[in-house]
């Protein structure tokens, strides 16, 4: 877990040293990172049965893609926002027990199938939900059920209006992940953006983060990215294969045998992945702008809003009661009294309990350096150096100015900016190599056409003079 701060975090490796159960060792590390487990009493052994069963929901159906793998990666994405952006100090206790809820459960027994296929072949699901977001609906039904029994209900100790509330944001978010608001979404935010003094709501802005960590692995380093690229069009082609057994139209991207892999990357990237990431940096650099001095000092070491457990963020959060902030700066101590507590140092262990120990979990070092704490025109950035990061504002690390950019403007670190032009760079020599060979298979297609056109014709020829020879003479 030393690497979970990381943009380009390999759940990969998480899975394969934690028994391929990243959701339950993930989940539990990031609700005790944050201080939830103590802040909301959240019995160990309840939240350690919650993860399991959740993780077993994400193994249901077998996806190659929509499965605990995602939603562990997800779920991390949603941390790296939440921990190197600063947007920890913009939300309550409340508010980020929700984004970290919402980001384990989104795809909670995910089918492997679109919603257009439900709708289509008409499931029981899309009958339920009325055609409308249909998956999105049954991922936030099954996993408030799976959270009504004892044994799993970590909410237990919520009050009344804190459920209302929680339950709202994590309605809201998970919805929002639903591809068929996806341009609506990113209108309505640039829109209020605009604005001279855009107030951005809360529930909007996190539908925004986790409805991009959910389509963020273009933005990831490229090993990690081609790899959920090979696994997401595999679902996409066994839905194909189910289409084409039931009679229905191909849906994009789902015929294994014409689509194009290079192309419909490019396409993601810079119509859906690209925009959306923009979108989200503008947002958060405008709402984070008023506590930028907060969010600065929090982040002066690498990972310092994860190593403190979370409390430094409801301890500078402006809208928490005074209370709140005398609890939060105990948490750590509270927290590491806990038996069953993960902290940052984790040791995964095969008799699935989960243990605090001084042991690490190994994970591969990732090339992008990814520690990005927040920064402004005027401040260092911690560890990065002060220099380094006054120098960087304007470039946000992809080597270019942003146009009538003003010097001292808020910025936030952008490790995604450096991985999608790489990223999409490759895809477009791939596309030419592919287009090469396509072209060249298309030649030899045609040649060897030819070839036996002109074999069968050369084979015909004695056949038609013989035929005309034995023609002539009946004719005289």
């Amino acid at each position: 877990m030393q690497t979970l701060d990381d943009w380009s975090f390999d759940v990969f490796a998480l899975a394969e040293a934690g028994n391929c159960q990243p959701v339950k060792y993930l989940g539990y590390d990031l609700l005790n990172r944050y201080g939830m487990i103590h802040k909301f009493k959240v019995p160990p052994a309840t939240l350690e049965t919650f993860l399991t069963r959740i993780e077993e929901g994400y193994c249901r159906f077998r996806n190659p893609y929509h499965n605990n793998l995602h939603a562990a990666d997800v779920a991390q994405t949603v941390h790296h926002v939440l921990c190197q952006t600063g947007l920890m100090h913009w939300l309550t206790d409340l508010e980020i027990f929700a984004t970290l809820l919402a980001a384990l459960i989104h795809d909670y027994e995910h089918t492997g199938t679109t919603n257009n296929f439900h709708v289509m072949s008409g499931s029981d699901t899309a009958m339920l939900y009325n055609d409308r977001a249909v998956l999105e609906n049954h991922h936030i039904s099954a996993a408030f059920r799976v959270l009504k029994e004892d044994d799993c209900n970590v909410l237990q100790n919520l009050s009344r209006d804190e459920f209302r509330e929680l339950r709202t944001l994590i309605i809201d978010m998970v919805l929002a992940t639903d591809m068929s608001f996806h341009f609506q979404q990113l209108k309505n935010m640039r829109n209020l953006l605009t604005l001279a003094e855009p107030q951005v709501d809360k529930s909007k802005a996190l539908s925004l983060v986790l409805h991009c960590c959910d389509i963020s692995h273009p933005a990831k380093r490229w090993d990690i990215h081609h790899k959920w690229t090979m696994l997401l069009l595999e679902e996409f082609f066994r839905q194909g294969d189910l289409e084409r057994e039931l009679g229905l139209p191909f849906s994009p991207l789902c015929d294994r045998n014409n689509t194009l892999v290079a192309e419909s990357q490019i396409g993601f990237i810079e119509f859906i992945v690209e925009p959306s990431m923009t979108v989200c940096a503008d947002m958060l650099e405008i709402v984070l702008a008023p506590i930028a001095p907060i969010t600065c000092n929090a982040s002066s070491s690498a990972g310092g809003a994860s190593s403190a457990a979370g409390g430094s963020a409801a301890a500078n959060n402006t809208s928490s009661s005074s209370s709140n902030n005398s609890s939060n700066s105990n948490n750590n101590n509270n927290n590491n009294n806990n038996n069953n507590n993960i902290n940052s140092n984790t040791n995964i262990n095969n008799n699935s309990s989960i243990k605090s120990t001084t042991n690490t979990l190994s994970v591969p070092n990732n090339n992008t350096n990814n520690n990005e704490a927040i920064s402004s025109g005027t401040e260092g950035a911690g560890a990065k150096g002060g220099s380094e990061a006054a120098a960087g504002q304007a470039t946000a690390k992809n080597g270019s100015a942003e146009p009538n950019e003003k010097p001292n403007r808020f910025k936030i670190r952008k490790p995604w900016t450096t991985c999608l032009a790489e990223n999409k760079k490759i895809w477009k020599e791939q596309a030419v190599r592919d287009a090469e060979a396509r072209a060249a298979a298309a030649a030899a297609e045609a040649a060897a056409a030819a070839a036996a056109a002109a074999a069968e014709a050369n084979e015909q020829a004695p056949a038609d003079e013989e035929a005309k020879a034995e023609a002539e003479p009946d004719a005289n």
